[in-house]
C-alpha cells in the first residue's frame, strides 16, 4: 500500500530536520515536539515518532497550558494522554501565566510559551524542539508584517531554525496536516481562537487569504511563503554585516557616532536597534520610529535632545558618543521619541 502524499510530505519535512542530529553522539539524541492537540502538531508528532524511532531518537511530546480558555487544564491532560497513546517516549506539560500588558495577549502567550519550552529543553537535554508551524502560518505572518509596515525582518517571516528550535513543516500546507491526521486516524482539536474574528490572525486566515486566492488565483499562500525564504536570505546577510559593523563602532561607554553615521542606513539602523536591545529596550516594543529617532542622533549635526525608548531607557548624544542610560524617574516612551 502506497504512502498517502500528505503523510509523506509531513514525514519528509521531519526527516530533513532529524538529519541534522549526530548519529555518533555519545548519548541518545532527544527531541521535543511541542504539541497543542491541533492537526499541525499531532501530524508533526506522528512523523517525529515514525522517523525518530528509526534513528533511535528519544521523542518527547510536550504541551503548554496557557490558561486562556475555560477547561484548558483538562485539555492539556487529554493531549498528554493522546501523545502517550501515540507512542511518545515521554510526555510533559506545563502551565504558564500570561499577562498581556501593552504587548497584546498573543505576543505575551508566545513569550511565555518559549520561556517554558526553553526550560523543558534544558531539563530533558533536548538537541531539538520541533514546532508545527505550516506554510499557511508563514504566509499569514508575512501578510501581517506587510500590513503593519514592519520592514524586511517581518516580511522574512518565521525562521526555519533558531537555537534548538526547528520548524519542519514550513513547506507543508495546513490542509496536508489535516489530511495526514485523517489518514492516520488521529483525532485532533480545533482551537476556537483560530476561528474567532476578534483575533487579527484569524481574520487573515479565514477572510483575507481566501479573498486573495479568489481574486488573484490559487497559490498566494505558497508565494508569500516563498517570498519569506528569499527575504530571509537577504536579512541574514545584512544581519551578519551589521554585527561586524557593530563591533567596529563600539567605543568605551557607547557607540562612535561618526563611524556609525558613515555606514549605509540598512546597516546603521540594524546596529542602532541591536544596541538599544542590548541596553535593555524590549525587542517587541522597539519600532522603526524609535530607530529613526536614534539615527537622527548620530549625524554630524545631531538634533538636540534625547530619545526616550521603551524599557525605561534613554539614548543621548554625548560628544562623539551615542550612549544609553536608564530613564530618570522611569518615564515611559514619549510617543514621538523626543524630549
Amino acid at each position: 500500500m502506497s504512502l498517502h502524499p500528505s503523510v509523506a510530505a509531513v514525514r519528509a519535512g521531519v526527516r530533513r530536520v532529524l538529519a541534522e542530529l549526530d548519529p555518533a553522539a555519545p548519548q541518545q539524541p532527544t527531541v521535543l515536539v511541542a504539541c497543542s492537540g491541533g492537526a499541525d502538531s499531532l501530524a508533526l508528532l506522528s512523523a517525529a515518532l515514525f522517523e525518530g524511532h528509526k534513528l533511535d531518537v528519544r521523542v518527547i511530546g510536550v504541551t503548554v497550558d496557557h490558561g486562556l480558555q475555560e477547561g484548558s487544564d483538562a485539555h492539556a491532560a487529554r493531549v498528554v494522554s493522546q501523545m502517550a497513546a501515540m507512542g511518545a517516549d515521554e510526555t510533559a506539560t506545563a502551565r504558564v501565566s500570561v499577562e498581556g500588558g501593552g504587548r497584546g495577549m498573543e505576543a505575551a502567550a508566545r513569550e511565555a510559551r518559549y520561556a517554558v519550552l526553553d526550560q523543558m529543553a534544558e531539563h530533558f537535554g533536548a538537541t531539538q524542539v520541533l514546532l508545527g508551524h505550516t506554510r499557511d502560518d508563514q504566509a499569514e505572518t508575512v501578510l501581517l508584517g506587510l500590513t503593519r509596515g514592519s520592514g524586511g525582518r517581518a516580511l522574512a517571516g518565521m525562521r526555519r531554525a533558531f537555537d534548538v528550535y526547528r520548524r519542519p513543516l514550513l513547506d507543508v500546507a495546513r490542509d496536508e496536516t489535516v489530511t495526514a491526521c485523517q489518514v492516520e486516524g488521529i483525532a485532533f482539536w480545533e482551537d476556537p481562537h483560530n476561528t474567532d474574528p476578534a483575533y487579527t490572525r484569524s481574520r487573515v486566515r479565514h477572510r483575507v487569504l481566501p479573498l486573495l486566492e479568489d481574486e488573484l488565483g490559487p497559490g498566494v499562500a505558497a508565494t508569500l511563503a516563498r517570498t519569506a525564504d528569499q527575504l530571509r536570505e537577504d536579512a541574514e546577510l545584512l544581519d551578519a554585516l551589521a554585527a561586524t559593523a557593530y563591533d567596529e563602532v563600539r567605543a568605551d561607554g557607547g557607540l562612535d557616532a561618526a563611524r556609525l553615521a558613515a555606514q549605509p542606513p540598512a546597516l546603521a539602523h540594524r546596529v542602532l536597534r541591536a544596541a538599544a536591545v542590548e541596553a535593555g529596550a524590549p525587542p517587541s516594543e522597539l519600532f522603526r520610529v524609535h530607530v529613526l529617532a536614534l539615527a537622527a542622533l548620530i549625524g554630524p549635526q545631531p538634533r538636540p535632545g534625547e530619545v526616550q525608548l521603551p524599557g525605561h531607557l534613554t539614548a543621548l548624544r554625548d560628544g562623539d558618543l551615542l550612549t544609553f542610560r536608564p530613564t530618570a524617574g522611569g518615564a515611559r516612551d514619549a510617543g514621538n521619541g523626543w524630549t
